[in-house]
């Protein structure tokens, strides 16, 4: 049949979403390479059981000191409270209540070694979080007793019943207000510390062996990673939110239907079955109904950000576009990314409007059950009309918890978008570390710069560059790189920087931090002048004091610059405020100050005269830095020791500078 296979698929692609979600949520909470997901569920229930022990305990004792200062307060408005407790202490249900209790304690104290690192913290405001809830319902259970006495006052005319229990029911709102508000502020303090710590998380994998490189993820071919800005913003924030929002939703329900489904059963048997069976139904068809909403909602978040992503693009390109005159096309681009957004959401629309048809359909008639199965023992005298408006009363708090699902289904279908870009990737950007170390490791370190027998390929279209190439770069050597646009230049300064790796053979680079690369366009911080300057070190004065720093921009010919900017904390728009030419020269000011053994150059000196050109190289070669360069300026071989030229269809040749021009091809 198949509905089997449907249902088999449904039950992978869960337990699928379910494992992405605990990947996410656990290392907050625990140590995933230390404990598994039941661990982590049972460490959940056990929260609870410690939680429900303290508001046990607390209460009694509460009860015990008014009993004892004001006997009379508690006889004639907390009487049912008193005889609960008594009840439950002088039965089993005491003995149950202390061993769940110790369980729960017990349980956080086997598993203490895995909440250091400050992971008790959200076990606390977690901890919080339920006490105020279960504090919430144990009051809504007592307003139904008293929502009871107040409605059989008024049939009865009983002003002296009326007025006391309308007392009751003001104190009860008044110190239900501040434990919801208190709730709703712990959990948004919760939310912004594991957001807090899941950015940093992501943050740090992403930067970790340039993951934020190798993953590409502006290639669409090649990965299914998109805008990875906003999966560490937007999907964290929401994430968190959603996870907390429906953590402590679903505590609510337990709490709301372990507390109400007694007193609605002592109520009605009939009324109770009744409603699991409609609930049971409604979520079936509301589950069934809603699974297109998961795509839906995961096309609409990509969108989202595509459309963003297009009009800052826009926005840092500002100045080319306008020499181009290209605002019709950029407008057309635009505007295709918004039609696309625009299609997938009047689909969006369209689905939503369907779950809330079918949702409001199964709470209206989840409205009319207490007065079909009610109805009878009300006009027959066997019920009371207090004791209606009670199981009402508790009826909605009973479904509120069963229809969990049918009232956030359009939620659910966001959340588990979220999810799974979020968990998307995250394995990405750990599986692009572990390649990338693993192929670091295979990579040997040295003291030099060497090429082994290496063949080269573009990682995209595998199409071969450079084969079986042998060089080596040591001391103060230099080399120039030529040959014609795409014959592979800048790739090989991609491999011998350990951005690509070979094909075949080896590449063995110098230790991390003896090699710097400038490419043709410098890389401009969002930060100060001085942080400019120091990149990628960091910017401490104690390291570059400011005289340091303007002896170094007057070496590279950019003395003006000190003379706009004498303070060197002074932010600015940098790629817009200075020439491309300014740039390069502020590129080697920053060389100069790093100090590398090694240089790789890609065209670096391209937008400067040749006089500031040989200035700049000249400054290399009394530091005694060895350097590679690409570059297409024929002034540029006086520069090097010698020339190793790519004719783009993997054949090379290496040769002295000085033969460079004069020797056949």
């Amino acid at each position: 049949m198949p509905l089997i296979p449907s249902l088999r698929r449904q039950l992978s692609n869960f337990l699928k979403l379910t494992h992405k979600l605990q990947r996410l949520t656990q290392p907050y909470f625990l140590p995933l390479e230390e404990t598994d997901g039941w661990q982590f569920l049972g460490l959940l229930v056990a929260l609870i059981f410690c939680v429900g022990g303290v508001v046990l305990f607390l209460l009694t004792a509460l009860m015990a000191a008014v009993h004892g200062v004001l006997p009379q307060l508690t006889d004639t408005y907390l009487g049912g409270v008193e005889g609960w407790l008594r009840t439950t202490w002088s039965s089993w249900w005491g003995v149950l209540f202390c061993g769940l209790f110790a369980a729960g304690c017990l349980s956080f104290f086997a598993i203490r070694r895995q909440l250091r690192r400050r992971r008790w913290l959200p076990w606390l405001l977690l901890g919080v979080i339920v006490f105020m809830l279960l504090a919430v319902n144990g009051i809504n259970a007592g307003i139904g007793f008293i929502a009871r006495d107040l409605t059989n006052a008024l049939i009865g005319r009983d002003p002296e019943t009326y007025g006391r229990n309308i007392w009751i029911y003001v104190i009860c709102l008044i110190v239900a207000l501040p434990i919801r508000t208190s709730q709703v502020f712990f959990a948004a303090k919760l939310g912004i510390l594991w957001r807090e710590w899941l950015s940093k998380s992501l943050v740090t994998d992403y930067m970790t062996d340039r993951a934020y490189y190798r993953i590409n993820p502006n290639d669409e071919q090649v990965t299914d990673i998109d805008n990875p800005d906003q999966r560490i913003s937007d999907d964290t924030k929401d994430f968190t939110a959603q996870t907390l929002a429906f953590t402590v939703s679903t505590f609510d329900a337990i709490l709301a239907f372990s507390l109400n489904i007694f007193i609605l059963w002592n109520i009605s048997k009939s009324l109770t079955l009744v409603t699991f069976v409609y609930t049971l139904i409604s979520s079936t068809i509301l589950i069934i109904s809603s699974r297109k909403l998961v795509k839906l909602n995961f096309n609409q978040s990509r969108y989202e950000a595509d459309f963003r992503y297009g009009l800052v693009h826009v926005r840092d390109n500002a100045e080319s576009i306008a020499f181009y005159r290209g605002e019709k096309q950029e407008q057309e681009e635009t505007e295709r990314r918004l039609g696309i957004l625009v299609k997938n959401f009047n689909l969006l629309i369209i689905w939503e409007t369907i779950i809330k048809v079918i949702q409001r359909s199964s709470f209206y008639g989840s409205y009319l059950i207490p007065y079909l199965i009610l109805s009878g023992p009300i006009l027959l005298g066997e019920m009371e009309y207090g004791e209606f408006s009670q199981a009402h009363l508790h009826l909605s708090q009973v479904e509120f918890a069963l229809f969990f699902i049918v009232s956030n289904i359009d939620a659910l279908a966001r959340f588990s978008a979220s999810i799974g870009r979020l968990a998307g990737f995250q394995t990405n950007v750990e599986e692009t570390v572990r390649e990338s170390r693993a192929a670091r490791q295979a990579i040997p370190s040295g003291d030099g710069l060497v090429v082994r027998h290496a063949t080269l390929a573009t990682p995209q279209t595998d199409r071969v560059l450079i084969e079986d190439l042998s060089l080596s770069v040591s001391g103060n050597e230099h080399l120039l790189v030529v040959g014609p646009s795409g014959c592979g230049k800048t790739s090989l300064l991609r491999m011998v920087s350990g951005l690509w790796s070979p094909r075949e053979g080896t590449v063995e680079s110098p230790q991390p931090g003896e090699l710097l690369f400038i490419p043709q366009k410098p890389y401009m911080t969002l930060g100060t002048l001085r942080e400019q300057l120091c990149y990628p070190q960091p910017p401490d004065p104690a390291l570059f004091s400011d005289d340091h720093l303007r002896s170094v921009l007057e070496l590279v010919n950019l003395a003006a610059l000190v003379q706009r900017y004498p303070d060197f904390n002074v932010k600015q728009d940098w790629p817009r405020l200075l020439s491309l030419g300014e740039q390069q020269r502020l590129a080697f000011a920053r060389l100069l100050l790093n100090s590398p053994r090694y240089v790789v150059l890609d065209e670096a000196t391209s937008a400067v005269d040749v006089k500031t050109e040989r200035h700049l190289y000249n400054l290399l070669a009394e530091r005694n830095i060895a350097f590679i360069s690409v570059g297409h300026r024929p002034t540029l071989t006086a520069f090097h020791d010698n020339v190793l030229e790519l004719d783009g269809s993997g054949s090379w040749r290496l040769i002295p500078a000085g033969d460079y021009g004069t020797s056949p091809a």
